[in-house]
């Protein structure tokens, strides 16, 4: 297993280390000594399965509100996704920004996303397989979101979004939750 330092302060790319041999390959998507040796959250409240069965779906870009904030490790199992964070962190160096990713089933590949960022992706494959680990259990009352498609966002998706849900579609823009933020802020790109 790798941990790899990204564009954000907090955000880790996970790399799978596979061990090969006749019949395909083995190796960890986690480790609790790993993580915790690392500084990073190791032990999870609960976890999820997430399918998306066409190319385009857009899901996002999603998050809880204290004291429900949830630190995620997210790997994709099959297929392969665009994955998108915005960085909501008042104290951050990023705060206000984006930046992207390409995860991959072939690779199981994954993303640490620490509170106070918010998540959304695109499939770039039909079905789609991901297996998120939360920190904190799923709270209703303390979901929230930023609108996946907020001009001063100015989020690049790879393709036309397809089969977004009706609550994706009415989530706030990002002047709504941090009305102090520069919208030129927000256009920082960072992408890897």
């Amino acid at each position: 297993m790798k941990i790899e330092s990204f564009a954000m302060e907090g955000v880790y790319r996970i790399g799978w280390s596979a061990n090969p041999d006749p019949r395909g390959a083995f190796g960890r998507l986690f480790c609790a000594e790993t993580f915790a040796e690392a500084g990073l959250v190791s032990q999870w409240a609960q976890t999820n399965l997430s399918r998306s069965t066409r190319r385009g779906t857009l899901r996002g870009m999603h998050y809880q509100t204290a004291p429900f904030a949830e630190t995620k490790l997210l790997v994709c199992l099959a297929g392969r996704i665009h994955d998108v964070l915005v960085d909501l962190r008042p104290q951050s160096a990023t705060y206000g920004q984006w930046c992207a990713l390409e995860l991959d089933g072939a690779s199981s590949s994954g993303v640490y996303i620490p509170e106070g960022i918010a998540h959304g992706f695109q499939t770039l494959s039909d079905d789609v397989m991901l297996h998120y680990s939360h920190s904190r259990p799923y709270s209703p009352a303390h979901q929230a979101g930023v609108a996946f498609d907020d001009p001063d966002l100015a989020i690049q998706w790879p393709l036309p979004p397809v089969a977004v849900s009706e609550r994706d579609l009415t989530l706030p823009r990002l002047c709504e939750i941090a009305p102090n933020l520069s919208p030129s802020r927000t256009k920082q790109e960072v992408l890897s």
